[in-house]
């Protein structure tokens, strides 16, 4: 149950940190989601070297591909954005 309590509590400070930001400030923390979504990978792949009840180890796996995405995501994003940023060929 505490656990329980502690994803509840994070997913509540995580709102509201987030809904607060400027939108000047989105391109940092999307890289720190990203860096925050390595660390959940990191840990879930921690996780799958104990003996884990079936459920359990299915959400493990299921964490690990929804933190890959918002990773490979965030990337593709970033790409973009920076993208915006480099000077337009007046040749053409």
């Amino acid at each position: 149950m505490l656990i329980l309590d502690i994803f509840i509590l994070s997913c509540f400070i995580s709102f509201f940190a987030i809904w607060n930001v400027t939108p000047v400030l989105h391109s940092p923390l999307m890289s720190v989601t990203n860096a925050i979504s390595g660390i959940i990978i990191i840990g879930a792949l921690e996780l799958l070297q104990n003996e884990l009840p079936p459920l359990a180890e299915k959400i493990t796996y299921i964490s690990i591909f929804f933190a890959s995405i918002n990773i490979f995501g965030g990337f593709f994003i970033s790409i973009k954005m920076l993208n915006l940023f480099k000077p337009k060929d007046k040749n053409k």
